[in-house]
């Protein structure tokens, strides 16, 4: 194989495509099946239905075709009192829940660390994020006095509780483990 050269994987078929490195952007299509190379498969979190959408279609919001729930939100959903049972507790995966408050300065930082977080774990785990002031219910719940404060969940039960602020790679470690641990409990 030349070094100019991508082997890319048919998600349909299985078969390896040889695609030279100055065609990626132009939408390879596999030589087998005729399938494009830059379809992802998200499974649906809510019915387990594999879907194939195409790369360029990730920020279209796509829907379940089976269930038509969205496959994933791409950006961290607000949470309150009204839906944090609903949203966190009966999800059927990981969450990552970012609680905060008005008057911390690190929202400025973590908003936008978040929702890189969700682009890139889309589907397979939800990012929120929690106004402490405006959800008293809950901070009370889980005693939440500082901000930030990071709470990871899988399946429902909280696993994980960081106070203070930390840095994305330290986020995404932390959000690794608890996937990984969610793939051993279900497999």
């Amino acid at each position: 194989m030349m070094e100019k050269e991508l082997i890319i994987r048919c998600l349909r078929c299985g078969q390896k495509n040889r695609i030279d490195h100055t065609h990626i952007g132009d939408e390879p299509l596999c030589g087998t099946c005729g399938a494009h190379l830059d379809e992802l498969i998200l499974r649906c979190l809510a019915c387990g239905t594999r879907n194939i959408v195409r790369e360029d279609r990730l920020h279209d919001k796509p829907i379940c075709g089976k269930c038509r729930v969205p496959l994933y939100q791409g950006y961290a959903d607000d949470i309150g009192d009204r839906n944090f049972i609903e949203e966190i507790i009966s999800f059927p995966g990981p969450v990552l829940m970012y609680c905060w408050a008005p008057c911390c300065s690190s929202i400025r930082t973590m908003i936008p660390i978040l929702n890189e977080l969700g682009r890139r774990y889309a589907g397979g785990v939800k990012i929120a994020k929690l106004n402490i002031y405006e959800n008293p219910k809950i901070a009370e719940q889980y005693n939440i006095t500082k901000t930030p404060t990071l709470l990871f969940y899988r399946n429902g039960c909280l696993v994980k509780r960081i106070e203070g602020y930390k840095r994305q790679d330290e986020i995404e470690d932390l959000l690794r483990h608890i996937i990984k641990e969610n793939l051993k409990d279900s497999g």
